[in-house]
């Protein structure tokens, strides 16, 4: 049975920081930020967390589905930025919305995780083990940021995206995904040290550290080359696409895509002029947004694709 988004939700602090804000924090301006990423402004946690705000895009995607909690079977969570190292944000969401019947757990797939956990509940929904599943992707990203560094911290944003994920009689068409962790270094944040009764590595904290060339220049190639393989695994073309819904880490790595796979940049809506990059939460996010604005309609063709650290990518094409 195929598996098709039913509803969609999001939330976002409440505190918004423009790039003239993070002009008196770091050597930027807005014109180097807005010529270089299209960032110009971003949400930043004050009083939100990960999982406030998981709760919150949750319950939105669920009262858009029509979905009570009782028929949530499955929620997954993808983030790289949960509150806890245990239990999982997925579990904090469950309590939270007494979802009782539901297995949660998170999955750990950078910018990419909301796809990877969109494949999963598919996964689920295909071979007849659950009905319902809500999918999440959620960060807190400015606690990773070393806000001394101007190479990172002005790209990132926080917030939460879902959604609710039914057996259906149309929707999900294909999906593909991928991992090369040989590149892995391009992009990485450090967790604990070692420290016990044997060895003393010290606390000190790490923060987000960023390859900005090399990422760049594994979006441009892997990018499209990932939605052109979901594409003809649907049967479909690129024409027949509403819109491409991607991961929003930069303005220039979304017109190179649209260049190489010769669509207009018209079909790749963007909310990084506001959002920033809010790695898993950037694809829901973006999915809501479209659809609270209408632009949406049964039937059209939708394609999602997120990429980011891993380095992790991947791309699906739906029927809404």
């Amino acid at each position: 049975m195929p598996a098709r988004i039913i509803g969609t939700g999001s939330a976002l602090p409440e505190k918004v920081v423009a790039n003239q804000e993070l002009e008196m924090l770091v050597d930027t301006t807005d014109e180097w930020i807005k010529s270089r990423t299209g960032i110009e402004k971003r949400h930043i946690a004050v009083t939100e967390t990960t999982t406030s705000m998981s709760v919150e895009a949750a319950r939105r995607a669920m009262k858009d589905a029509g979905v009570g909690a009782e028929e949530i079977d499955l929620i997954i969570v993808g983030t790289v930025s949960g509150d806890l190292c245990f239990p999982s944000t997925a579990c904090q969401i469950q309590s939270a919305i007494q979802a009782s019947n539901a297995t949660a757990f998170d999955i750990n797939a950078a910018c990419a995780g909301f796809l990877f956990g969109l494949s999963i509940a598919e996964a689920y929904i295909k071979s007849g083990i659950i009905t319902t599943a809500l999918v999440v992707g959620a960060e807190t990203l400015s606690k990773m940021m070393d806000w001394k560094d101007r190479s990172t911290c002005v790209l990132f944003g926080d917030g939460a995206g879902a959604a609710v994920v039914k057996g259906s009689d149309a929707g999900i068409m294909s999906m593909v995904q991928g991992s090369d962790g040989a590149r892995g270094g391009a992009l990485t944040c450090h967790n604990r040290a070692v420290n016990n009764p044997y060895v003393n590595n010290g606390f000190e904290t790490d923060y987000t550290k960023m390859n900005g060339q090399e990422v760049y220049k594994f979006a441009v190639k892997t990018v499209p080359a990932a939605i052109t393989k979901a594409m003809d695994k649907a049967g479909i073309s690129a024409d027949q696409v509403k819109y491409f819904l991607l991961h929003q880490a930069n303005i220039r790595i979304i017109e190179a895509v649209a260049k190489k796979i010769g669509q207009s940049i018209e079909k790749f809506p963007t909310n990084l002029q506001e959002c920033g990059n809010i790695s898993a939460g950037s694809v829901p996010i973006l999915l809501d947004f479209v659809n609270k604005e209408g632009k949406l309609e049964r039937g059209d063709i939708i394609v999602l694709a997120g990429f980011g650290a891993g380095l992790t990518w991947g791309a699906a094409v739906l029927s809404w």
